[in-house]
């Protein structure tokens, strides 16, 4: 058995969820993200009540760790930390990116097994900056994760030879500059469900991260993606 706590506040949709082998079992989400540490508490709570379940019976707890929000990030990796901490269980930390690119592939079915697509999701990192990797439609990157101030040339290499979906909030901004045949937007939602099914994975594969200096995936310097410029 692999229950899994999963937490996401990495970004303005928070959400709290349970998953086992897998498969999702519930989910509580809230669009407040300046309350994302009261909501977060009081859902763990709730969810596992909902659910007939008290922390020592989880084997894991799953985090969203980055990039995303400073202090979103902050809050979620802090409780999952005291979690398993309190319950010495193992912590999983998932990043924002691959969360979104296999949200993506689950989504986008038409294209899902077209080996000439790669999935680029884009999340705002301010003006022109997104934080950003490159995939095929395995998961397999292309491109690691990293910060990017957009020009009209990124991605032209890979563009010249494939199709690639752009997505997430920051793909917003490429769309203005980008104009290539070959470069397709699309919206795409995170997916609790696609999260449980990457922490089983995860845990079945044993790639825990370091309890005591496991850390937010920030990419770049501070900056709190919950203010608008």
């Amino acid at each position: 058995m692999s229950k899994i706590l999963q937490i996401d506040t990495a970004n303005s949709l928070a959400a709290v969820s349970l998953s086992n082998e897998g498969k999702l079992l519930a989910v509580l989400e809230s669009e407040d993200q300046k309350n994302h540490a009261s909501f977060l508490q009081t859902a763990i709570q709730k969810i596992l009540q909902e659910q007939q379940m008290n922390l020592n019976e989880l084997d894991a707890v799953a985090v969203v760790a980055g990039p995303g929000s400073y202090t979103g990030l902050r809050v979620g990796l802090a409780s999952a930390k005291g979690i398993c901490y309190a319950i010495q269980k193992p912590i999983i930390c998932i990043n924002t990116l691959d969360y979104l690119a296999a949200s993506a592939i689950h989504q986008i079915d038409p294209l899902k097994e077209n080996s000439n697509t790669l999935f680029c999701p884009m999340m705002d990192a301010r003006r022109m900056e997104v934080y950003t990797a490159l995939y095929d439609n395995q998961l397999n990157k292309i491109i690691e994760p990293m910060a990017l101030i957009l020009q009209s040339e990124c991605f032209i290499e890979f563009l010249n030879m494939k199709k690639i979906l752009f997505f997430g909030n920051g793909s917003r901004k490429w769309k203005n500059i980008c104009d290539h045949s070959n470069a397709h937007l699309h919206e795409v939602a995170f997916q609790p469900f696609v999260l449980s099914e990457i922490a089983f994975q995860y845990y079945i594969k044993k790639l825990f991260s370091n309890l005591a200096y496991c850390e937010p995936t920030y990419l770049k310097d501070f900056f709190d993606t919950s203010v608008k410029h």
